[in-house]
């Protein structure tokens, strides 16, 4: 298939997808929000977007077995009923909220969050029902509105005593459902609309087709990065991804409005 841009870009974009999935294999989460950001240098947000969703399902697809046994059952539990919940709310908002804003507004808080966490700030969440519910929704809401409700996850999780392993097992696994939830929802809203699906047109196939190899090369060598990794320094290097992951959020939704 041919490609879908020049060589240079399309040599940028297959390392920025490269290393998203570096992020994405050693902490769980991270992946859409790196390949937007760093793609938007070369090519339309637009585009970028439907491309990073089918390639987040791809990813959790791949990561899911390998992970299986170290899933938190009762927090993924909750972190799915919040999200099943707050996503069409999320979705629906979008109908009277512009989305950059929220993007920004979101972003800055978890940054805010984030930087506050790695300082050494300590904030211990006791995982009760409630706070899983309120993870899940806040998450869900997230998705929604600004699709990083992964980064809500990780923010909120990094607070509790949940080991690494289990940690990154869930997120992947939880990733898997809200990005199939959310694909569904997307559909039914769109047709509701008389919208063009755009996740399955022919651009997007050739996009997938030449991004996922790195991307599967980058979710390798992030996998091996995590294991024997201690869970002290497991905490660091989440919350400085987080930082990152943040902050890339926030820049490329000030684009945005700048355009």
């Amino acid at each position: 298939m041919q490609a879908p841009l020049p060589l240079l870009p399309l040599l940028w974009a297959m390392a920025v997808v490269a290393a998203a999935g570096v992020v994405r294999g050693f902490a769980g989460f991270g992946f859409s929000a790196v390949t937007v950001a760093g793609l938007s240098l070369v090519v339309s947000p637009v585009e970028i977007v439907p491309v990073a969703f089918v390639l987040e399902v791809l990813a959790s697809v791949h990561q899911v077995p390998g992970s299986w046994r170290d899933i938190h059952a009762r927090w993924l539990g909750w972190l799915v009923l919040g999200n099943a919940l707050a996503i069409p709310l999320g979705l629906a908002l979008l109908g009277w909220l512009p989305e950059t804003p929220l993007r920004l507004l979101i972003g800055t808080l978890l940054l805010l969050a984030t930087a506050v966490l790695r300082s050494g700030a300590t904030a211990h969440l006791e995982a009760t029902r409630s706070v899983r519910l309120a993870t899940g929704l806040a998450s869900g809401l997230a998705n929604g509105v600004a699709a990083i409700g992964g980064i809500m996850v990780a923010v909120l999780l990094s607070a509790t005593a949940l080991e690494p392993a289990a940690m990154r097992a869930t997120l992947i696994a939880l990733f898997l459902f809200t990005d199939l939830y959310a694909l569904a929802w997307a559909a039914g809203l769109s047709w509701l609309a008389d919208a063009p699906n755009v996740l399955l047109g022919a651009a997007t196939a050739a996009w997938v087709l030449w991004m996922l190899p790195p991307m599967l090369v980058g979710i390798a060598i992030g996998q091996r990065g995590f294991a024997g990794i201690s869970p002290a320094s497991f905490r660091r290097r989440v919350l400085e991804l987080l930082i990152v992951v943040s902050g890339s959020t926030i820049v490329h939704a000030l684009r945005v409005l700048a355009a």
